[in-house]
């Protein structure tokens, strides 16, 4: 499928999606959002996929943020529905994906493309990346996800600092704080992540799903993660890739998932 602000490329069990809008620094606007929504479906769909790496295209930015001139005139109720519209299609969508998601921050992280990488299940990033939620100085606060997701991973002291400052951090100070994994060079980024998602494919798919709905049911309210966690567990002992992960470690050889 052709799309006009984002790329996807597939290598083998891998989907790699580049929001390309280089000129407006990978800036998220309505159509963007629209486009990754789709470009996700598709790929959560394909079962030669297993894992999915987000990028942004160019040196400078992954997302640099909103496209603030499609709402600077809104009122509240049209304000309201961008939120719920933009969590529901793409944010909270790809938190909730069954596929692994990897995020590549190669530059600024700013704003609504702070919480797309929150929103990802775990983030690397360059050395010239810089990540915050600068909401406040424009008069709004995050609406897609980050007042949730930052406390989350960064504790709720630095997220109210992050917040209420509305300053950057470094790439360094993000994985001090527990936002990133880990921080390399740029050209070093997309080899990385590579690397990770290779290990990830190697393993069982239906396995991470599970985990994945495991782990964010700990952060749902009024659900008791640990009974999630020993459904999941259970469901796994009825699918192929437990007979086969147990079977071949029985017989001390490498597991070979479909």
């Amino acid at each position: 499928m052709n799309f006009e602000n984002i790329l996807v490329e597939k290598k083998k069990a891998l989907a790699v999606i580049t929001i390309n809008r280089p000129k407006k620094l990978n800036a998220l606007n309505k159509a963007t959002i629209e486009e990754l929504h789709t470009a996700f479906k598709n790929v959560e769909e394909d079962n030669s996929v297993r894992v999915i790496i987000l990028t942004g295209s160019g040196t400078k930015a992954f997302v640099a943020g909103a496209d603030i001139s499609e709402f600077s005139n809104f009122g509240i109720q049209e304000g309201l529905h961008l939120a719920q519209k933009g969590q529901e299609i793409l944010f909270d969508y790809v938190a909730n994906l069954f596929k692994p998601v990897i995020a590549c921050i190669n530059g600024f992280a700013l704003g609504g493309g702070l919480e797309l990488a929150m929103a990802c299940h775990f983030r690397i990033a360059s050395e010239n990346a810089k990540m915050g939620l600068p909401e406040v100085s424009l008069g709004v606060i995050p609406g897609y996800g980050g007042t949730q997701r930052l406390p989350q991973l960064v504790g709720k002291g630095k997220a109210m600092e992050m917040i209420m400052t509305a300053a950057m951090i470094s790439a360094e100070d993000a994985k001090v704080n527990q936002l990133v994994n880990y921080v390399v060079p740029q050209e070093e980024l997309l080899p990385l992540a590579e690397k990770l998602a290779s290990r990830i494919a190697n393993n069982s798919s239906t396995a991470i799903s599970a985990a994945i709905r495991a782990i964010n049911a700990n952060y749902e309210k009024e659900v008791n993660g640990f009974n999630i966690e020993i459904q999941e567990f259970g469901e796994c002992f009825g699918t192929k890739d437990f007979i086969e992960g147990t079977t071949a470690f029985l017989e001390k050889r490498k597991p070979n998932f479909d």
